[in-house]
């Protein structure tokens, strides 16, 4: 009896192996294929992906020049000399731009994203106070004219920020 367990303790054993060695195999290679299928799936998705991240930034750096305050003013001209009006002007130029260019929050990265909302508000607030010290439209507007000429503005710093991404995808 006792030559019978150790004859099939002998061929089991091997077998046993053999079938944990085959198993560990094959559990390997299968796990291999899934990596390279997703692998290739990535890879092209990031290939049909990355010209309409490309256009998000391009319409968001067209954002950026669009609401520079040197270039909207010399744009959007006053309808009258009331500082008020010329003032809701420019805003509302501001936000009709941001609205058409809104949903390329989706295709941009979230920093960038929030680079480009600190420049608009950063603008908004600058037109606010300089509204609040002119006396008409077109002193308003040499104020603002006046003031961007010693400082940058804040699109620059946005427009630097979209660049540097781009650069990163490609």
């Amino acid at each position: 009896m006792e030559d019978k367990i150790l004859e099939s303790i002998a061929y089991i054993l091997p077998a046993a192996v053999t079938g944990f060695v085959a198993y560990y195999m094959f559990n390997s290679f299968i796990q291999q294929q899934n990596t390279e299928k997703k692998m290739q799936l990535m890879a092209q998705n990031k290939k049909e992906s990355l010209p309409l991240k490309l256009q998000a930034y391009e319409r968001m750096l067209l954002f950026c020049e669009r609401i520079n305050p040197v270039k909207m003013l010399l744009r959007v001209k006053p309808l009258s000399e009331n500082t008020a009006d010329y003032l809701q002007l420019i805003l509302a130029n501001i936000d009709q731009e941001f609205e058409h260019n809104l949903v390329q929050q989706i295709y941009i990265s979230n920093d960038a994203w929030l680079s480009i909302i600190a420049a608009k508000r950063a603008i908004i607030n600058k037109l606010k106070q300089v509204a609040e010290v002119s006396n008409s439209a077109n002193d308003f507007r040499e104020n603002i004219l006046i003031d961007y000429a010693k400082t940058l503005p804040p699109t620059e710093t946005a427009i630097d920020f979209i660049k540097s991404e781009v650069r990163k995808l490609l």
